[in-house]
């Protein structure tokens, strides 16, 4: 194939020469032709090879061509790890496994129950209902939210990315007040533009190394009592980890139920686009660490507040920084 490429070229250019020998002006104009079919193929040759290499990126890439597809993270995520439990090919029993809350997908959770009572492609906001049923551990780690990352929002009408916490009665004046209890939470490495505390009864509360753009400190001291979550066969332990969310609630959500877990543990939070709320809690230790919080660049505007509401037995306040900072950037 080659071979017969090259003589017919050589061929070809002997015949121009000829043309020039016996007629320059003819001559230049075959050249001419010659030369635009030339160019035309080599753009065309051009075009073809950035085609497929914008494919072949894409292709290994998969979770990028998923998230442009319109799929959420935690779907993608799904289809990825099938795929590769598969071994190469992706068994239809494993792409479609049940959405839970073990393996991070959204929707509405009654703990302690793995499968939620709502689930929707397009609904990507982690809802977490504590009732009657004790907890022994909930576990929430390295996860993104609101519009910390690319394509997200906050759902319609909303102002904060995550709460914590009971819910007041004028929610519904049916509604009785609720209060999250919990024997030991600790809110540690996470990134907000603000963190409010309110409404919160702590025996041992500790609020140490945390960097602010503006920090208001009202607790006051009272005789909360210390409290452990007990209930003898307890929920099994409920963990995520690794993913992603629009908002994240987790709440006590039916009317005089207080919701009850032993250890809530929140670690490593990184959102944007809102605040974050811990309201209406009663706990044995409350531990507030190794946060950053702010986006104004205005240590006059307070983004860590803990408002006088908050009763405590026993605080530690300690190594707590204001440094002016911007918003968090999108992952």
């Amino acid at each position: 194939m080659d071979n017969r490429f090259s003589i017919g070229f050589f061929v070809a250019l002997q015949f121009l020469w000829w043309d020039f020998l016996d007629s320059p002006l003819k001559g230049y104009h075959k050249a001419k032709i010659w030369r635009d079919k030339i160019l035309a193929t080599v753009e065309y040759l051009q075009t073809e090879s950035a085609k497929w290499k914008a494919l072949f990126t894409t292709l290994k890439a998969p979770y990028t061509l998923l998230r442009a597809m319109g799929f959420s993270p935690q779907f993608a995520g799904s289809l990825l790890a099938a795929g590769s439990i598969a071994g190469g090919g992706v068994a239809v029993a494993e792409v479609m496994q049940p959405p839970s809350f073990s393996a991070g997908h959204a929707g509405v959770y009654n703990a302690p129950l793995d499968a939620p009572i709502f689930f929707e492609e397009k609904f990507n906001t982690l809802r977490l209902d504590l009732g009657t049923t004790p907890v022994g551990l909930i576990e929430i780690t390295d996860t993104t939210l609101g519009t910390a990352y690319t394509n997200s929002t906050l759902p319609s009408g909303e102002t904060n990315v995550i709460i914590v916490g009971g819910l007041p009665t004028v929610v519904d004046p049916a509604f009785t007040e609720t209060f999250l209890e919990v024997g030991h939470l600790i809110v540690d490495r996470w990134r907000c533009e603000t963190l409010t505390l309110s409404n919160i009864e702590a025996h041992e509360l500790i609020v140490s190394s945390n960097v602010s753009d503006g920090t208001s400190i009202a607790a006051v001291a009272s005789t909360p009592r210390d409290r452990g979550i007990n209930g003898g066969n307890r929920a099994s332990d409920m963990i995520v980890t690794e993913s992603y969310y629009d908002q994240m609630k987790i709440t006590a959500a039916s009317s005089g139920v207080n919701g009850k877990v032993d250890v809530l543990r929140l670690s490593n939070l990184y959102s944007k686009g809102g605040g974050c709320k811990l309201d209406r809690i009663k706990a044995g230790t409350l531990e507030i660490t190794l946060n950053e919080i702010g986006g104004d660049s205005d240590l006059a505007t307070k983004a860590f507040v803990i408002e006088d509401t908050v009763e405590y037995k026993s605080m530690l306040s300690t190594a707590n920084y204001e440094v002016e900072m911007a918003v968090p950037a999108v992952q």
